[in-house]
């Protein structure tokens, strides 16, 4: 018995597709990644510092925000930390266009009839501006401001609410509460 060891020709169109299928296969990664697909890419920090105020605090506010601070992730929910171009100690940034933490603020004046969110242990008044959410911390010894672009949305908050237990004291319930 004898066995034929010739097999026909691929046909031109196969080895179109042969040839064309890793290039397609890296044309597709090289878009995804383009367009922010992998985990960091979209997220790199920014070269430019975030604009930041830097209030001169007395000394137990200060020791307070440099804890803070300190505890902060590098990284918020995938959002990477970002420079601020004051008070490193008492400020941070995460994002593009990003989210600002800034600690030892002014307490915000809260209206009577305000609506305070309860999130993850801190109680925040939040104030709705053009374009940003101002998120104001009502229940802490020290202030803490956390801006929020309308790109973003508040969940953000829950991120920074394990630092800001961990690290600025609560205050007893006043005439408010969450």
């Amino acid at each position: 018995m004898t066995v034929d060891t010739t097999r026909p020709a691929p046909s031109p169109g196969r080895i179109a597709t042969f040839a064309a299928l890793p290039v397609a296969l890296l044309a597709g990664l090289v878009a995804f990644w383009g367009l922010g697909g992998f985990p960091g890419h979209a997220d790199k920090p920014s070269a430019a510092a975030v604009p930041a105020e830097a209030p001169q605090l007395a000394p137990s506010p200060a020791t307070v925000c440099r804890a803070l601070v300190a505890k902060l992730p590098d990284a918020l929910g995938g959002l990477a930390r970002r420079p601020v171009t004051a008070g490193a100690e008492q400020n941070a940034a995460f994002g593009d266009p990003a989210i600002v933490l800034s600690c030892g603020v002014a307490q915000a004046t809260i209206p009577p009839d305000a609506q305070l969110l309860g999130l993850s242990n801190v109680c925040w008044y939040p104030e709705e501006r053009s374009g940003e959410t101002v998120w104001h911390t009502v229940d802490r010894e020290v202030a803490l401001r956390v801006v929020v672009p309308k790109a973003a949305d508040g969940s953000w908050l829950v991120n920074l609410s394990a630092p800001i237990v961990a690290t600025v004291p609560a205050t007893a319930p006043g005439p408010v509460h969450c």
